[in-house]
């Protein structure tokens, strides 16, 4: 054997046991949400917690690219497409429906995780809760459907309330459903209302001079990731209005909104942590069930109470699941 030939044998000889060694590459996920990321700090920290107790770690074993549309739910198709041309292993699709809805429409073969606040049935989204079929799965919050309570929940707050004021989102996907809901309950107890649509910055500004030349007494906010983005400029709007207001989340009442009613979101994005780890270990999204909330918390702003001059019952506050100071 000649000497070269020895040699480059030599090098394939060590060359083959390094390439069976080599590292795989890590799988990315591709993260979609309708919100922004100034106010999911805390939401994608839960997320990540969900995907370390299913064994995966940001940089370490997996990679995250994030994409936020800020409320804008014109940009998720343009998300949507280009997180599939890079071939993401799954694409969590937070922020609600418009979120879920787009990356349905954007693949049929990439696994989903979908976080959303009504009936993913209704939506097309899934076959069934049990059993979803196709590539898609996830959470529901069912905020979406919690309108109804909201708003009982606002009358107790303030009773005797003459005009409350709704503020709805027309360019979220269930907008009409929670519209209806929320006539048919006014009219249950004989309560009026005026709705102030608003899906952008502009018309946010136009229904708040509706809202305030209406002269509303209280105000419900409807379920919606554009307001979420939005949360502090609500907050402050029924701050300076003097209204008694209700929103979804705990985190309004954070902020300084009077009273919130719905379910934890952070837990939920924790276990979009969990789905999508459990996807990356090989499970397939239609054997895996949409999971739904089994408590639903109330949380009263006391401070804020105190400040707007509102008397909360003896029994609302019974009914309180946290009340801040």
């Amino acid at each position: 054997m000649r000497r070269r030939d020895f040699i480059t044998l030599l090098g394939s000889a060590v060359a083959c046991p390094l390439a069976a060694g080599a590292q795989q590459p890590m799988p990315v996920i591709g993260f979609m949400s309708a919100r922004s990321p100034e106010d999911s700090v805390h939401l994608v920290e839960a997320f990540r917690r969900g995907l370390k107790e299913g064994g995966f770690a940001e940089g370490e074993n997996a990679a995250i690219e994030f994409r936020w549309a800020r409320g804008d739910y014109s940009r998720l198709p343009m998300l949507a497409a280009d997180l599939v041309s890079r071939q993401v292993a799954v694409i969590v699709a937070a922020g609600g429906e418009p979120s879920g809805l787009t990356a349905k429409a954007a693949t049929a073969t990439i696994p989903i995780v979908f976080g959303i606040g009504g009936d993913p049935v209704a939506l097309g989204l899934v076959e069934s809760f049990s059993r979803p079929g196709g590539n898609a799965t996830g959470v529901t919050l069912l905020t979406n459907l919690m309108e109804p309570k909201r708003l009982g929940l606002l009358r107790e707050l303030a009773p005797g309330i003459p005009l409350i004021g709704v503020l709805l989102n027309p360019k979220f996907a269930p907008a009409s459903r929670q519209l209806r809901q929320v006539e048919e309950a006014a009219r249950s107890i004989d309560q009026r209302i005026v709705v102030a649509n608003a899906g952008t910055d502009e018309e946010l500004e136009t229904a708040f001079a509706a809202l305030t030349s209406e002269r509303v007494g209280a105000l419900l906010v409807t379920a919606d990731p554009y307001f979420d983005t939005r949360r502090e400029q609500i907050v402050t709007f029924a701050a300076r209005q003097r209204l008694p207001a209700i929103y979804q989340f705990r985190e309004y009442a954070v902020a300084g909104g009077l009273l919130s009613y719905g379910v934890s979101i952070t837990d939920a994005y924790r276990q979009y942590g969990v789905y999508s780890a459990r996807i990356l270990k090989g499970a397939k999204p239609a054997d895996l069930p949409v999971l739904q909330p089994t408590k639903f918390e109330t949380v009263i702003n006391l401070k804020t109470a105190k400040a707007l001059g509102v008397k909360i019952s003896d029994n609302l506050l019974s009914l309180a699941d946290e009340v801040i100071e």
